[in-house]
């Protein structure tokens, strides 16, 4: 095959950021993606409708001319949070759900869920509207083994909370075990998980090839196991309804990578939808590619699909060492200076 042209394909776990990162990363988000599903995670977070609606203006201001891209929020979910807020946001174009956040779980969620059974009021009223919950699956608390942490939060906090909301619709986000895998596979239609580039790449021994610690490789929840990782190919390449694409690319510059204290994250929108086709290719199931990247999410969103198509070819071409930002500094992408084999097709 020299070309696969699939359905236009959404990225339903995006990290844009702000300011002069979020006018370097924008572009490349749209250049792949109709739409995105933008994390409120910012400092401070994305808390109100009111807030969703600023930051969309700020996105739309940051992209490139003559592009339809629509960026669609998720609000932050705190402990504060009231109903009225809940019902704008069921009511809001825009915003397509709340994000939980265990406290302190990763970049900027201090501000996040400390108790789960304090936001269950919110929850009610979720259930009620039929608004999804997007959760961070990691339990944050100090005696957890840092890759036990989604595994923890499964057994401690999700599954109780699930059971007692049995009609809440749920996405498992950037799921990264094989046990997160099957919770969503042992679960009704209403449960549904996000799966990156990165997991599906990569797995925890990319941390520290060749003897070195690699900081553009960390990210959170961290990479697993070979066999976690074999457990998510399968799960996006196969034909469960309830897998579907979120790219999970956090920007941070290469400055508050390399360290001594690295941020968590992993860039990947500039070559996502190719890495993902490679990723698919490899298992012999690019055929799937688009139900995984242009259909599902929507379906579970309850949005349309969306209308015209984009090519990828196969092309290999070497990924960016580094990208350069407006105000110095650079970002070091996934897959820096390796070779992909597809590109997407520019327009003529």
């Amino acid at each position: 095959m020299q070309a696969l042209t699939i359905r236009r394909p959404d990225d339903f776990h995006l990290h844009l950021r702000d300011g002069a990162l979020l006018r370097a990363v924008a572009g490349a988000s749209a250049a792949r993606f109709a739409r995105a599903l933008v994390m409120p995670n910012l400092q401070p977070p994305v808390r109100s409708c009111a807030e969703a609606a600023a930051y969309r203006e700020r996105i739309l201001a940051a992209l490139p001319a003559h592009t339809d891209f629509q960026p669609l929020a998720a609000l932050f979910l705190h402990e504060d949070m009231t109903p009225a807020e809940v019902r704008k946001a069921a009511a809001a174009e825009h915003v397509l759900g709340v994000k939980y956040y265990p406290a302190g779980a990763t970049t900027h969620t201090r501000a996040g869920v400390r108790r789960a059974e304090r936001v269950y009021p919110v929850l009610e009223i979720l259930q009620e509207v039929d608004l999804p919950l997007l959760v961070h699956a990691e339990d944050p608390a100090p005696e957890v083994d840092v890759f036990d942490r989604e595994e923890v939060f499964l057994e401690r906090t999700l599954e109780p909370l699930v059971r007692h909301f049995p009609a809440l619709r749920v996405v498992l986000e950037h799921v990264s075990t094989r046990a997160g895998v099957e919770f969503v596979r042992s679960g009704a239609e209403r449960l549904a998980a996000t799966i990156t580039a990165h997991h599906l790449l990569l797995e925890r021994n990319s941390l520290f090839l060749g003897g070195r610690l690699r900081p553009h490789h960390y990210c959170l929840p961290p990479l697993k196991r070979a066999t976690d990782r074999a457990a998510l190919r399968e799960a996006a390449t196969g034909d469960c309804p309830r897998f579907f694409l979120g790219t999970d690319s956090a920007p941070h510059p290469r400055s508050a990578k390399e360290s001594a204290a690295g941020c968590a994250g992993i860039y990947s929108a500039c070559a996502a939808l190719e890495l993902y086709a490679q990723v698919f290719e490899q298992g012999g199931r690019l055929e799937q590619l688009q139900a995984f990247a242009s259909e599902r999410g929507a379906d579970f969103y309850r949005l349309p699909r969306n209308q015209g198509n984009i090519t990828l070819e196969r092309v290999s071409w070497t990924l960016p060492s580094a990208l350069p930002l407006e105000e110095g500094g650079e970002l070091i992408p996934l897959a820096a200076g390796a070779n992909c084999p597809w590109r997407i097709r520019k327009p003529s």
